[in-house]
């Protein structure tokens, strides 16, 4: 398959390109704004294949995304790029609307006009994947079910609402156009080349720095959690074999609260870093702050159907995904230490870190 991605210098988007470029036959063109959270040393193991392209472009720009359809010719896009910061969103919402639901409209505009240009075969095998969030979805009690495709939307924050938005664009442009669309929606991913900005490499690299883990509330927040590299298998399994029309849950079934995450990381730096100058434990950092607006308590996935019709299921715990990213960031101080001075220097768009985070 020739294959465009947008936002592919993401985190999300580069370990599916990387997992593309090194795993399949397939073609990639990478479409990406190269905003503040994309890096383009996540796709440098993948950069000089003559199966791998980059464009500089924002998918706002309707005839530039055009444009770049009608050269690479693909027979998918997978659609990841996208804002995805809750405290950014709350912050700074208009951004959030532009980049996830008027960009979503524009690619979906741009990839109608491609197809009118296509033969009847091209159109038919044609795949429009977009790629959400299960924050859609809203929020759920510690005794309520896992979210599915079934689950009505009830977004809470501008970041779930814009997304919200851009999956019913997404399904009316398939009813109403025959589009050929897929919506997958995944729960919190962690990983390799994770903006520090996020819950989990924020606090990693807090934890090595000897800095306060500020929590939000209590901490009982409690997430779903999947290894990156588990979500890029599940999107192309989604991309290559997904019904058209369908959506498909995505989840690592791996539920904790915040408070636990923080707390493994905090022990896993002890483990692996030197220890702090006074010798205490790094949970000793731990501290609670001022809950943020809107913060839902639950999110989780019912994940039968991708296993059942795809064959996919996450293979990385949450114990060996989190060692091996403590690791990884322990490891790669050279790539996140400039990202963090420019962000806390306020050059990225906000004047100083959140006084906490969640993924």
């Amino acid at each position: 398959m020739r294959i465009l991605v947008t936002g592919g210098a993401g985190f999300i988007g580069s370990a599916v390109i990387r997992r593309l470029i090194g795993e399949t036959p397939h073609h990639v063109l990478n479409i990406d704004k190269l905003t503040y959270a994309a890096s383009e040393d996540a796709l440098v193991c993948v950069d000089q294949d003559p199966r791998y392209s980059f464009r500089r472009v924002d998918i706002c720009d309707q005839e530039a995304i055009g444009q770049a359809l009608r050269d690479f010719q693909p027979d998918a896009v997978m659609h990841l790029a996208a804002e995805s910061h809750v405290d950014r969103s709350i912050d700074g919402p208009k951004d959030f609307l532009q980049t996830n639901a008027v960009g979503t409209l524009s690619l979906l505009e741009a990839a109608r006009g491609y197809l009118s240009e296509r033969d009847e075969a091209a159109r038919a095998a044609f795949r429009f994947h977009h790629i959400s969030t299960d924050e859609v979805f809203g929020a759920l009690a510690l005794d309520d079910p896992p979210f599915s495709d079934a689950t009505p939307y009830d977004p809470r924050s501008p970041y779930s609402a814009s997304k919200a938005a851009a999956d019913h664009l997404v399904r009316a442009w398939g009813h109403t156009y025959g589009l050929p669309t897929l919506i997958s929606n995944c729960t919190n991913n962690y990983g390799p080349y994770h903006f520090p900005e996020k819950l989990i490499p924020l606090m990693i690299i807090k934890a090595l720095n000897g800095e306060p883990l500020p929590v939000y509330g209590r901490g009982d927040n409690v997430r779903d959690w999947l290894y990156v590299d588990d979500h890029a298998e599940a999107l192309i399994a989604v991309v290559e074999r997904g019904r058209v029309g369908e959506t498909y849950c995505i989840g690592g079934r791996a539920e904790h609260t915040n408070l636990d995450i923080v707390t493994r990381i905090a022990q896993l730096v002890d483990e692996l870093a030197a220890p702090l100058p006074d010798r205490r434990p790094r949970t000793d950092l731990i501290s609670f702050v001022t809950d943020r607006p809107g913060h839902d308590f639950r999110y989780a996935m019912d994940i039968s159907k991708i296993e059942q019709e795809l064959g996919w299921t996450p293979s990385w715990t949450l114990k060996d995904g989190l060692r091996q990213t403590v690791v990884w960031y322990l490891a790669n101080a050279t790539w996140w230490q400039p990202l963090r001075d420019r962000y806390s220097g306020g050059r990225l768009g906000v004047s100083k870190e959140p006084a906490a985070a969640d993924a």
